[in-house]
């Protein structure tokens, strides 16, 4: 029995006698005395340890088993990969519990799910390596680094999912967002119908309910967020992992688990298969000893490094700007610029509540630390100095050269900002989603140096990940313009 209390001091099994009028089993949630008080644990299976005196189980909570043997033994990796309790990992294996959908639960399957084939692209067979990951999803094993060509991303997802689902074994498809859907999950839903479920958003009740009918069967497929690493298929053939550098992939909360990991153990611990795929891969995906799976041939746009002009604006930009009718502008820096320097006293720029940088967005300059009003740290006065370097400053020179519409995005990415007949969208990181190929005239990556400034041991892998892919939308024809 595991007590359902996260703390590291009480990370042991305790043992309690189980009535098998009760009807419980591995993965059940009962009520238990536990210290005087009733508390709820997770029966983790029989032991032959008992002591001389040993409680009764009271009585049993729901009804779902919520884990099995081998979503167990995944559950006990976890705790020790991460240090982290094991009633911590188990309760992270299902979503929130809503007590009035535990009797809906049990229902048949919704037809046959398995077995039948998908019309589905067909690129793997000529990858490098391509070959043996579709024999490995159809009937094997293993491990895979998939470094895909960018207008292929989807496809290969969309065809080896189709592969998996037609040798009769099920697939799990995680995504780093849930908004906008990503381009590869809207793809495999779309090809799969109603047997492939979308594990993403959702309220309470809703979440709960799609676990219980991916638990019941009813599904080939399953295509989420970071949860749905845990999804309880049946038969798991492959997990796919889309955009593996992503940092959404990893759980800020504690247990703070990385997909990429949770994806190779359970491919290893099920006999399964892991497919760890990116357009620029991590560190740890890279020297983790997986086999390679890579385009025969050159596949990227050619890349011009180009030394920034005044404000940025370097004159192979700016001729090629010009010259585009569809164009992506990456800034990494948000608002119209930072403050510099007190108009009214000539000290350095600081907020005066708590010495914060100010910066100017939406026409405002406030703090970047607290949020308030810009004032002089030194007068109080609100009159400064701006350096104009920001996506905002972006968007008003690139409207002045360009003969399309310019127009900053945000997290809903340029996938519906640059529309065909011509446009220009600027953004950050936040900008850059999966958003299929795009066919972009040109992609401009400025300020690239801000990158080595940026916190954090992965701050620059990070940075050089977001570029590639949106290096990746001036595919085929397009020309991509870095100025560092």
């Amino acid at each position: 029995m595991c007590v359902d209390r996260p703390l590291l001091a009480l990370d042991r099994p305790f043992t309690y006698r189980l009535d098998p009028g009760l009807g419980a089993g591995v993965g059940s949630l009962v009520q238990v005395p536990f210290h005087g008080k009733a508390v709820r644990g997770y029966v983790l299976g029989q032991t032959d340890d008992v002591p001389e005196r040993v409680l009764r189980v009271r009585k049993v909570v729901s009804p779902i088993r919520f884990f099995d043997e081998d979503m167990l033994e995944l559950a006990r990796w976890v705790s020790e990969r991460y240090v982290a309790p094991l009633s911590a990992v188990l309760v992270r294996l299902h979503p929130p519990r809503v007590a009035s959908e535990d009797d809906r639960a049990g229902g048949p399957p919704a037809g046959d799910v398995l077995g039948t084939r998908v019309q589905a692209p067909a690129h793997l067979g000529g990858y490098r390596g391509g070959p043996e990951l579709l024999l490995a999803v159809s009937e094997g094993e293993g491990a895979f680094l998939l470094r895909p060509a960018p207008e292929h991303e989807v496809d290969l997802a969309v065809e080896a999912v189709a592969a998996c689902v037609a040798s009769g074994r099920t697939a799990i498809v995680l995504v780093p967002e849930a908004e906008p859907i990503p381009a590869t999950a809207a793809a495999i839903l779309g090809a799969l119908g109603d047997r492939a479920v979308a594990f993403v958003g959702g309220d309470r009740r809703e979440r709960y309910r799609t676990w219980l009918e991916i638990k019941d069967g009813r599904y080939a497929c399953v295509v989420g967020t970071r949860p749905a690493v845990f999804a309880p298929l049946r038969g798991l053939g492959l997990i796919w992992v889309s955009r593996e550098s992503h940092a959404a992939h990893r759980e800020e909360r504690s247990p703070s688990v990385h997909v990429r990991d949770v994806a190779l153990a359970r491919a290893r611990l099920g006999r399964a298969v892991a497919v760890l795929s990116a357009l620029c891969p991590s560190s740890e995906a890279v020297v983790s000893g997986v086999r390679e799976v890579s385009t025969a041939s050159r596949a990227w746009p050619p890349v011009e490094v180009v030394r920034p002009g005044p404000e940025g604006r370097a004159p192979r930009l700016v001729s090629a700007l010009r010259d585009a009718r569809r164009a992506f502008l990456f800034s990494p820096l948000p608002g119209y610029g930072v403050a510099r320097v007190c108009r009214a006293c000539g000290e350095p720029a600081a907020c005066a509540a708590c010495g914060g940088v100010l910066r100017q967005e939406g026409g405002r300059v406030a703090c970047t630390v607290c949020g308030r009003d810009g004032r002089c740290r030194s007068c109080g006065a609100g009159d400064f100095g701006v350096a104009r370097r920001g996506a905002e400053r972006v968007e008003e020179w690139a409207g002045r050269l360009s003969d399309v519409p310019v127009r900053r995005v945000g997290p809903e990415g340029p996938a519906g900002a640059v529309p065909e007949d011509g446009g220009v969208a600027v953004g950050g990181m936040e900008a850059v989603n999966d958003a299929g190929p795009l066919g972009l005239d040109l992609v401009g990556i400025l300020d690239a140096d801000l990158a080595a400034r940026r916190p954090g041991l992965a701050a620059r892998e990070r940075a050089l990940a977001v570029w590639m892919e949106a290096a990746g939308w001036a595919r085929p024809g397009g020309r991509v313009v870095v100025q560092a």
